[in-house]
């Protein structure tokens, strides 16, 4: 019984050390941009694309604007059509190597890892590093990471009427479950 144990650990050890990359489309960003005493500005995007190699430690993260959903309709109508121009540029992009990752260290215990990459966001590319904190879930692994974007950063305007109802940083947070490319064609 111990054997049998000991090598199913090992089988899967090595068979998740194996995987060249880990990938989802259903993660979540959620993002709020309020200020107190106004309208709570908040949207949540449920089909992101996170993907994750970890042989070179890439981890790049793909949202398409439009996706996101806000409790008013006309809220959502403005952020697409005048801030975010979503028709003009369709989706943000995030792509980073994740500092001193190596993927025998992931365990059901969280662990905080820099990335540092580049986000590119309404036509705008920024260096950005971002914080992120990386376990092994059942499901795969799990990454959850926080980040402020500068709206000045990627020239969009708020006009002065509304200035004072809407944050200057809009606080994101990513949550999503990667999974190896060969788990993936098990479960179709």
């Amino acid at each position: 019984m111990k054997t049998t144990t000991l090598l199913f650990l090992l089988f899967t050890a090595f068979s998740v050390l194996a995987q060249d990359k880990f990938f989802t489309n259903t993660g979540t960003i959620n993002f709020e941009a309020s200020v107190p005493l106004f309208e709570e500005v908040k949207a949540v995007n449920r089909q992101v694309a996170i993907l994750l190699e970890p042989k070179t430690s890439t981890f790049i993260c793909t949202v398409i604007v439009k996706n996101f959903r806000f409790k008013l309709d006309l809220m959502q109508e403005h952020f697409n059509d005048n801030y975010m121009e979503s028709n003009r540029y369709p989706k943000a992009v995030f792509k980073g190597k994740i500092q001193k990752f190596d993927l025998k260290d992931i365990t059901e215990v969280e662990k905080k890892y820099e990335i540092k990459g580049k986000l590119n966001l309404r036509g705008k590319s920024k260096e950005i590093v971002v914080n992120a904190l990386i376990k092994r879930v059942p499901e795969g692994i799990q990454v959850i990471s926080d980040f402020p974007i500068l709206v000045s950063d990627f020239n969009i305007h708020i006009p002065s009427s509304i200035a004072s109802k809407v944050s200057t940083t809009a606080n994101t947070e990513l949550t999503g479950i990667v999974r190896s490319e060969e788990s993936l064609l098990t479960l179709k």
